[in-house]
Formats: structure tokens, C-alpha cells, sequence
């Protein structure tokens, strides 16, 4: 009996380091890239490691593509996007929770059926939206159409109904108002579930590609993901450079990850359990 529980712990650890190593290996071939000559990068059969290291690279993709740009104009719409959603979101999911209102639920219903439409149908009313605004090419079209999600709404509402509403009622009896009662109870008491979409948001705002390329022309407008595409030429691409851009982009998503570990695990345990 030991042996059998010895054999399946060295089955499962066996499958852990695999899938570790298939986990990390794409990051450490991307660093690998990063310091290669392109002719290398492009060598068949592949070489691991580079003759001489191109350590330019990682200096050559800010004098060549404007890389700083980039990354202010990523920074500027993730930070907009990330607060947009927990405002918007969390007082939409409150009203939805626990507030009474004429078609409420007809409005839920939709709210969830938006969540079963690909995101790319809404790319053409949202163009036409920001065209008739004046807004095209600009930082603020980056941002605008994300300040709102339907996920963000759902998995709000969904822990706000799980708050005792006696705590509300209380509070109402001491003579709080609504307003009151959503920023000094419901929000200290929610923090799991706002940071859980605050880690969403940030995600969906660091790494959007598609609605950036649509939207701005201009490589001062442009994000880090879609800066980065345009290095893919119809004739010939640049792998090394942009794999140094690559990793110089993922660099922020890697550190908030190491300091906030534990609150994104509990937020993709809370997304699961709550929706």
C-alpha cells in the first residue's frame, strides 16, 4: 500500500516539473531570442544559445520603435481601464444586488447574455462610437471602451448577495443612506472580490492587441502589444528585437504577479466559486 502511494506521489511530481518546464521554457527561449542575431534566430536547426550575446537589443527597441511611448500610453490606458471597471462595475453590481428598479431583472438578462457574445462584435459599434466622438487616434480610444465590463458586474453582484443584508439594514436603522452604506460597508467588505477584478482588468488592459490596432495609426498612440506586432514585417521580422520588447513588456506583469501571488490565486478561486 505505501509503495502504490509512493508510485502515485512520483507520478504526480513528475507531472508538476513537466509542466513546469513546459510552463517556463517559452519565457527562457524568449530571453534566449532576445540576445541572438536574427540570422540566428531564424537558424535551422535552431541554436540555443547565442554566439555572441546582443545585449543592443534591449537598447536598440527603444531608439528604433519609440518603446517608452509605448509603455506610457499601456501604463496610462491599464491604470484607467483597472479603475474605470472597479467604479463602474462595483456600483452597477450593488444596484443589481440589492437596490429595486423597473426591469431590473430584464436588464440582468441582458447584462448575461452580453457575456455569451464574442467581444469582437461590439469592435464595429465601438468604432463607430469613437469616430462620432472625434476620439479616434487618441489615448482616451484606448480606454474608453473598457471603463465597463459585464464579467466585472457579475462576479461583483454574485459576492454582494452573499453579504448579510442585516448588516445594511442596520446601518439604514443608524441612518446611513445608500451611498454611504456602499463605501464604508459593502467595499471594505468586498476587497477580495475588488481585487480579484482589479487583477482581471489590469490583465485585459496590459495585454489588448486587437482593438489598439484598430483604433490608432499613429505610433505615438500605439500600446505595448501593439507596438510590438508592427515589427512584423509582410517580407521579414525582426525576432530578436522583438522578443527583447517581449520580455521588457512582461516584466511589470511578472512583478505584480510575485507581489500580489497570493490575492491573484484567491481571485481565480473567487471568480470560479462565485460565478
Amino acid at each position: 500500500m505505501k509503495n502504490l502511494k509512493s508510485g502515485k506521489k512520483i507520478v504526480v511530481h513528475l507531472l508538476l516539473i513537466l509542466g513546469s518546464f513546459l510552463m517556463v521554457f517559452p519565457f527562457v527561449w524568449m530571453v534566449l531570442t532576445a540576445l541572438k542575431t536574427n540570422t540566428e534566430a531564424i537558424a535551422v536547426p535552431p541554436t540555443f544559445f547565442a554566439e555572441v550575446p546582443q545585449w543592443a537589443n534591449f537598447t536598440k527597441i527603444f531608439t528604433e520603435l519609440n518603446f517608452g511611448q509605448f509603455y506610457l500610453n499601456t501604463f496610462i490606458s491599464t491604470a484607467v481601464i483597472t479603475v474605470g471597471q472597479v467604479f463602474f462595475c462595483s456600483m452597477a453590481a450593488y444596484a443589481f444586488a440589492r437596490l429595486e428598479f423597473p426591469f431590473k431583472n430584464a436588464l440582468f438578462i441582458i447584462l448575461l447574455s452580453v457575456l455569451m457574445v464574442p467581444g469582437q462584435i461590439f469592435l464595429i459599434p465601438q468604432y463607430i462610437i469613437v469616430q462620432k466622438l472625434g476620439l479616434l487616434d487618441s489615448i482616451p480610444a484606448l480606454f474608453l471602451p473598457g471603463l465597463f465590463s459585464a464579467f466585472g458586474t457579475f462576479l461583483l453582484r454574485q459576492f454582494f448577495l452573499t453579504i448579510p443584508k442585516e448588516i445594511e439594514e442596520a446601518a439604514i436603522i443608524d441612518g446611513c443612506s445608500r451611498i454611504k452604506i456602499f463605501f464604508t460597508i459593502i467595499v471594505p467588505l468586498s476587497r477580495s472580490a475588488l481585487i480579484s477584478l482589479s487583477i482581471f482588468s489590469l490583465l485585459y488592459g496590459w495585454n489588448s492587441l486587437l482593438w489598439p490596432l484598430i483604433i490608432n495609426t499613429s505610433t505615438e498612440k500605439m500600446t505595448l502589444s501593439a507596438g510590438l506586432a508592427s515589427l512584423s514585417g509582410q517580407h521579414s521580422t525582426d525576432y530578436p528585437l522583438m522578443m527583447a520588447g517581449s520580455f521588457l513588456a512582461v516584466i511589470p506583469l511578472i512583478i505584480l504577479f510575485l507581489i500580489f501571488q497570493k490575492q491573484f490565486i484567491e481571485g481565480i478561486a473567487l471568480s470560479g466559486s462565485k460565478s
